[in-house]
């Protein structure tokens, strides 16, 4: 789903900045870039667990995922 929403998001906003449409370009690129960050979290914390490693990878997205993480009872 990441690389999904990374790829239509990279290309609309590749159109946008070809069109000098600057802001919705930038903002789509962001988003791309964004879940690109996440696919990339997801690939590498997949790889350290079959490779039994605890490191998790990029601090950042852990940072981020950390502020809407389930709480506890």
């Amino acid at each position: 789903m990441c690389l999904i929403v990374t790829i239509i998001m990279l290309v609309l906003s590749i159109q946008n900045l070809m069109q000098q449409q600057w802001l919705t370009g930038i903002v789509q690129l962001i988003i791309a870039l964004g879940f690109f960050a996440l696919l990339m979290r997801n690939i590498i914390t997949v790889r350290n667990e079959k490779q039994g490693c605890s490191t998790t990878g990029c601090s950042i997205t852990d940072w981020f995922s950390n502020l809407f993480k389930k709480k506890e009872d």
